[in-house]
């Protein structure tokens, strides 16, 4: 148990802590809602599947590029309202607007515009957006210097964005409802700008409520313009080489990117395996135990899995809880064998009250950590703090590893003979499936383990980085 309690100066008012969440919501609901829409890129927009896969990749290569220039310049920016505020406001509206815009599509256009009009959206949309969510996540960084609320905050947050994913697997049902929308275009263009609204409100409420760190004093900061342009690159790849020297860091990354990817991997197998094991490849008594599935996942994580991580953090350190959580997580895929039981499809919840400790233990840890880790380098390389060019990587980290997954899932599918084009699939590629569904998130949650055993960077020891930046500093 820590020997430590949290100063009242650290502690993040419920007010600030909400206005976080609420952003966080929206940084879940956007990506979300975008992965269910690109679906109906094929069935209601008569999308070429090849095309769709190009939509699908393309501006994942812009996002990795603009994600560290974000965060470059909310880390260096002079403002009266504080280096993430501004950015967060504007960029909460721009995402909303753009969503929307961006699916304003008609079947009876060529596929030709709308391949064009998609990809141009795309990317203006992908700018808006990373306006808003490099920003906001390293104003979850400094918005507490303590490593337990750190902890308290990002659960929090975690807890509120998975709001997000309880709303979304429905969006399947909705759109499809011809008692809803005429049209699955129709239901596109109108849930569209549903999600873009309620972004937006939610979106500025971080802008709004939430306080950094007052960075009026802060040294180190570069001036930003067209003419100072390329010295900016070269401070920015500088920042970027300090960074990736950061051993921690890195293990956080590493750990990140093989507990997340190796869960989104296998992400969609559940959905193949309720349809096609348990009910035999008959969509209509399929119904919606795939979205219950998806929603249970979301509520355990939010109200059972994230408060129980963090109060096993408070006691054991963040290391030791992620060990722990993950370690359950391994549990949980192995109870999916028996949990999948097409004599009654009720048990496919028993595994997941274990199996989402490995995701839900993961953001909430590896952010707290992530801040602690912003310390220690500003220890090492002083002003400016960097926030956001750390969590740009860090979420750069992780889309690198989801398109990964995204083009290895395809081939593990296509490895145990799955055949999209059969209604009933084989026995043989039945069974292969189910122990790919299993086995694969199962080992790279054990090497993720492997990758954080090691990791030292303790409560005792960063309250010692703590007090020797309070002294550096002059603060009192």
């Amino acid at each position: 148990m820590t020997h430590y309690q949290t100063a009242a100066k650290d502690r993040v008012p419920f007010v600030q802590k909400a206005a976080f969440g609420a952003g966080h919501l929206v940084n879940n609901l956007l990506p979300g809602s975008l992965g269910v829409f690109m679906f109906f890129l094929l069935t209601a927009f008569g999308m070429d599947p090849f095309l769709a896969g190009l939509l699908g990749g393309l501006p994942r290569f812009y996002d990795a590029i603009t994600d560290p220039i974000m965060g470059f310049i909310s880390d260096n920016t002079k403002s009266r309202f504080g280096r993430r505020r501004p950015y967060i406001f504007i960029g909460a509206i721009s995402s909303g607007i753009l969503f929307a815009v961006l699916w304003q599509l008609s079947p009876d256009n060529s596929t030709t515009y709308n391949f064009w009009y998609f990809l141009i959206f795309s990317l203006i949309y992908l700018t808006g957006n990373t306006i808003f969510s490099t920003p906001l996540i390293g104003l979850g960084y400094e918005m507490t210097s303590d490593y337990n609320e750190r902890t308290r905050l990002m659960a929090f947050s975690q807890t509120l964005g998975q709001i997000a994913w309880m709303i979304v697997p429905w969006f399947w049902v909705l759109i499809a409802n011809p008692n809803l929308f005429e049209s699955q275009a129709v239901g596109v263009r109108k849930l569209s700008i549903i999600v873009g609204a309620v972004c937006m409100v939610l979106g500025v409420m971080p802008a709004i409520f939430c306080k950094g760190i007052d960075a009026t004093n802060m040294e180190g900061r570069v001036k930003i313009t067209y003419k100072t342009l390329w010295s900016n690159l070269m401070d920015l790849f500088r920042g970027i080489v300090q960074v990736s020297k950061n051993k921690p860091f890195m293990k956080l990354c590493g750990a990140t990117f093989l507990v997340f990817n190796g869960f989104q991997l296998v992400a969609s197998f559940s959905y193949f395996i309720i349809v096609f094991y348990m009910f035999k490849g008959d969509y209509g008594l399929a119904g919606n135990w795939p979205a219950w599935f998806s929603t249970v996942s979301a509520l355990i994580t939010a109200f059972l899995v994230i408060p129980v991580i963090s109060a096993i953090a408070s006691r054991v350190g963040k290391r030791n809880a992620f060990i722990i959580s993950t370690f359950i997580s391994v549990v949980g895929y192995l109870l999916k064998w028996w949990g999948f039981n097409p004599e009654n499809p009720w048990l496919m919840f028993m595994p997941l009250p274990l199996m989402v400790f490995g995701i839900g233990g993961l953001f909430t840890l590896m952010m707290s950590m992530t801040a602690d880790v912003c310390d220690l380098d500003e220890l090492n390389n002083g002003m400016p703090r960097k926030e956001g060019t750390f969590g740009a990587i860090y979420w750069w980290m992780v889309k690198l590893g989801q398109a990964i997954a995204l083009v290895l899932g395809g081939l593990v599918l296509k490895l145990v003979g799955f055949d999209q084009n059969a209604a009933i699939q084989t026995a043989e590629t039945i069974t292969k499936l189910r122990i790919a569904d299993i086995s694969i998130p199962a080992l790279t949650a054990l090497l993720a383990v492997v990758v954080m055993w090691k990791y030292d960077l303790t409560e005792t020891k960063a309250r010692e980085i703590k007090t020797m930046l309070v002294e550096r500093r002059g603060e009192l």
